[in-house]
């Protein structure tokens, strides 16, 4: 993605199902639920993401000792810093005896990461702020171990607000830095409101006190408490949480929005993010890694009984596009298919722009998440370039006008031809994200391939999705000039994102996408000021309404407009400065018909189409208008 849209966060769980000591007898190692947890968190780590966290629970632990721990860095390369750091520690106690790493029962008491309950979350910062105390897991401490909750996510709440206002009316201090305090701290109420009640009525029948704990961990009702929990959220979310006892729980939101699978096995249970991560850690199948089901929540008791409960009716299933477009792994099978065809669904586009002139163009792709659908879009244009060469042999052998030097040109050339262009230098992006002046210096993030373009040749590149049009404007297309090609095809596998997003992806600001600054080009060229006027009484009008009748007054930007106009617009807009170049420049962009058309099942498209999944999203989006129009910066919605 040219504009490098910040990735979302990714969740890892894992809930062993045996006593320590039937790993360290079958794998040799009382550390084997914790490697599988470091793999899963590894093979979900994204460039994007600038925080980690882990947490651990140990079950049936003896009054006095610690049975709760966690561990949160927002250091370079925080997911192996921690774990090193953990292994380090785990072998300086064995050598000063402080352990016995062949003890299952001596890991367990002495190590703090030697429990059956390990947790662990990649962070991408979309709000609040920055700092380790940003990272998840989050923590609910007491000094019952049935009040106390550890909680981890990949979500956003639209109506955040809303939610710390509730708790504020009962009385609560909420810390408004983040979203994900709200969430713990709700499911945390619940929690101190279900143990109170348990605890008094045992105490009234007479209960031992020692005995209390044991038989509130045993009436816990989990899937209750994150139904009444999540009663007023209104986001896309997949959650997991753990309370002291060793009750677990992973919930996702009742439409889907955000990913969450689950495996299960006779040795362990295990979640992520990710279906592909728990195929390969724990080398199996494909339909042996179920997704959850949207409005569900899989609880696994401290004793070990799995449940699997809706705790919201589910809606209308729109889980996010992005994720097969950017965000997962590409080798996921499915995902992998749905790519390619993306790619290939922009061949007509395609040849429409390169006026059919296949000897002429050279086709490659940036950044290097766009390689699948590369090979897509290469395929297509293979089978295109395949039927052509058949319908003129076929028109020549009946009209008697095939001869040798005929058929060469069709066989021999006239192919598509493609080649790496453009080669990305990590070394450089790191230093420039780091670097106030980024702008002087973002050009030389890519280096190219000199000579693989010849003068007067069309450039063809693919991208997964362009949102912002700035570094494809200040570095790709600068980079991509000097191959002196005399057009360049800018094409995006993702259509026009036009909408902000509220379920977690960080792009919630209109005036930063450049289909909606077109679009705004258009309408004060063409002197319709006074529209953009009317549409900001509009969207003011919006949010006086209850929040069910809300509607999107920001689609009435773009109605004037075919997408072409806008893909012109955007054309004109990122055609690079100071360079001694004088060629066109043309962006396509994928259609929401084929982008529905390639991707299997249903998929939430409100980032191109303006049609939100929950009311917030309406809310959302006309918030943000407003304060595009008064020139005000940051997210659409608040915490406060």
């Amino acid at each position: 993605m040219s504009d490098h849209l910040n990735h979302e966060c990714g969740i890892a769980a894992v809930r062993l199902r045996k006593p320590l000591a039937y790993y360290y007898d079958k794998y040799g190692t009382c550390l084997w639920g914790m490697n599988k947890l470091f793999l899963l968190m590894e093979k979900q780590h994204n460039r994007g993401q600038d925080g980690t966290g882990i947490g651990c629970i140990k079950l049936d632990m003896p009054i006095g000792a610690p049975y709760i721990q966690r561990r949160r860095g927002i250091e370079k390369d925080a997911l192996a810093q921690i774990f090193r750091k953990e292994i380090k520690t785990f072998f300086k106690k064995d050598r000063k005896g402080l352990l016995d790493k062949s003890d299952p029962k001596s890991v367990k008491a002495n190590f703090d990461f030697g429990g059956e309950i390990l947790m662990g979350h990649l962070r991408y910062g979309t709000s609040g702020d920055f700092d380790s105390g940003s990272c998840h897991p989050y923590l609910r401490r007491s000094n019952w171990s049935t009040r106390t909750l550890m909680v981890m996510g990949n979500f956003n709440m639209t109506n955040a607000g809303e939610l710390n206002n509730t708790l504020i009316q009962r009385g609560q201090h909420p810390v408004f830095g983040t979203d994900t305090q709200t969430v713990l701290e709700e499911i945390g109420y619940h929690l101190d409101e279900a143990h109170t009640d348990l605890y008094h009525k045992l105490r009234d029948q007479g209960v031992p006190g020692s005995e209390i704990p044991q038989h509130i961990s045993d009436a816990l009702d989990i899937p209750n408490l994150i139904a009444q929990s999540a009663e007023p959220w209104d986001g896309g979310y997949s959650i997991c949480g753990a309370v002291g006892n060793g009750d677990m729980f992973v919930m996702r939101d009742p439409r889907g929005i955000r990913p969450c699978h689950m495996l299960i096995t006779d040795e362990v249970i295990a979640f992520a993010s990710e279906r592909v991560p728990l195929m390969t850690v724990f080398e199996v199948e494909a339909d042996q890694v179920k997704a959850v089901d949207p409005g569900s929540v899989v609880t696994i008791k401290a004793d070990g009984t799995i449940s699997d409960i809706q705790f919201h009716t589910p809606q209308k299933y729109t889980p996010c596009s992005f994720e097969r477009i950017y965000f997962s792994r590409g080798n996921d099978p499915q995902i992998y298919r749905e790519r390619k065809a993306m790619g290939a669904a922009l061949v007509d586009q395609v040849m429409e722009s390169i006026g059919q002139s296949f000897d002429k163009t050279v086709f490659s792709f940036i950044p290097n998440t766009a390689e699948t659908a590369y090979h897509g879009m290469m395929d297509g244009l293979r089978l295109y370039r395949r039927n052509q060469v058949r319908q003129e042999i076929t028109e020549g052998a009946e009209k008697g006008l095939l001869t040798p030097e005929k058929i060469d040109e069709l066989i021999m050339r006239n192919w598509p031809r493609g080649e790496k262009i453009a080669h990305k230098d990590i070394k450089m992006r790191t230093f420039i994200s780091q670097e106030k002046g980024r702008d002087q210096l973002v050009s030389h993030v890519y280096d190219i391939t000199y000579g693989a373009v010849k003068p007067g040749d069309n450039l063809v590149v693919l991208d997964d999705s362009i949102v912002r049009g700035t570094t494809l404007k200040k570095s790709i297309l600068k980079i991509l000039t000097r191959t002196k090609p005399s057009k360049i095809v800018i094409c995006s596998t993702a259509p026009q994102i036009r909408y902000p997003d509220c379920y977690g992806i960080d792009m919630s600001e209109l005036g930063k996408f450049i289909a909606f600054n077109a679009a705004v080009a258009l309408h004060r060229r063409a002197g319709r000021q006074h529209l953009l006027d009317s549409i900001y009484d509009a969207c003011k009008a919006e949010l006086e309404k209850p929040i069910p009748e809300r509607k999107n007054r920001v689609q009435e930007v773009y109605e004037a407009f075919t997408p072409e106009q806008i893909s012109a617009e955007i054309s004109n807009m990122v055609y690079p400065e100071d360079c001694e170049w004088d060629g066109k420049v043309e962006v396509i962009f994928q259609t929401i018909e084929n982008l529905h058309e390639t991707i299997q099942g249903p998929c939430g498209d409100w980032y191109f189409t303006g049609n939100y999944p929950t009311a917030g999203g309406y809310t959302m989006v006309n918030q943000a208008y407003i304060r595009w129009f008064e020139g005000l910066g940051g997210r659409s919605y608040d915490l406060l």
